[in-house]
């Protein structure tokens, strides 16, 4: 079933664009018991994702940024930062990897029956696979993910993870940009926002998707704002527009 709908997405991106360039082309995707909502607007290689439903100004700023400058956005349905999943509720930011899945299937639910952790892990592999076929972008393109943050997160959480930083001290610590190629955080260090620089894997691997990012040589970034500031997030999105393409 999966198979059928990845056909009929990429078939759909294919036709529209041969019609209308500049046609919003819209569709669906299931990833680990979510529907995702695609949107697709003209023909740039840029991919976009927002992954945790209850961060909705990254939802607003990434609809916006979208309608103005175009490109494919993936946009998780739902209202709350963990999914369910199986018989318990997943990260969806964390099932990028089977040994992240691993851990964010026994979050809450530390107790499995023998057998069926496996088979859970072994079906977010085949879905992973299928997912990232469509939302990873072209060589030239970039991955860009957007988040908020409401609990004290902070650019300054992330320097031990980080192997550049560029820190302004006229920008509030919680507004930031991670990208994972080191060209990219020298055009973006030179701008006036918070950057830093992952592209070394860490030892810890949480399944997040800036690490698959990484193993997969993808121009990767996200964009962090705190949350109820829009206005703040889509300035950064369109410097990073701007910067970068």
């Amino acid at each position: 079933m999966l198979n059928r709908v990845l056909i009929a997405l990429i078939l759909s991106f294919v036709h529209g664009a041969d019609r209308d360039k500049s046609m919003v082309q819209r569709s669906q995707i299931t990833f680990v018991g979510t529907k995702f909502n695609i949107v697709q607007n003209g023909d740039t290689p840029n991919r976009y994702i927002w992954l945790h439903g209850d961060e909705q100004t990254a939802r607003m700023a990434l609809e916006h940024h979208v309608a103005l400058f175009g490109g494919i956005a993936f946009f998780v349905q739902s209202e709350t930062r963990e999914i369910p999943f199986e018989s318990t509720m997943i990260d969806p930011n964390r099932v990028f990897s089977r040994k992240g899945a691993y851990h964010a299937l026994r979050k809450f639910k530390p107790g499995w029956q023998p057998g069926t952790l496996k088979r859970a892990l072994d079906l977010i592999d085949r879905e992973r696979s299928a997912f990232l076929d469509i939302l990873i972008p072209s060589k030239n393109g970039v991955l860009i993910s957007v988040h908020n943050n409401f609990r004290g997160y902070n650019v300054y959480r992330e320097k031990d993870k980080s192997q550049r930083i560029s820190i302004k001290s006229d920008q509030n610590p919680r507004d930031f940009i991670i990208c994972t190629n080191n060209d990219d955080f020298e055009n973006l260090s030179l701008g006036p926002y918070n950057v830093v620089l992952q592209n070394i894997l860490p030892e810890k691997d949480d399944g997040s998707l800036s690490w698959e990012a990484i193993r997969r040589n993808v121009r990767y970034l996200n964009i962090e704002t705190r949350l109820g500031y829009l206005t703040q997030q889509k300035k950064m999105l369109s410097f990073v527009e701007s910067t970068l393409n």
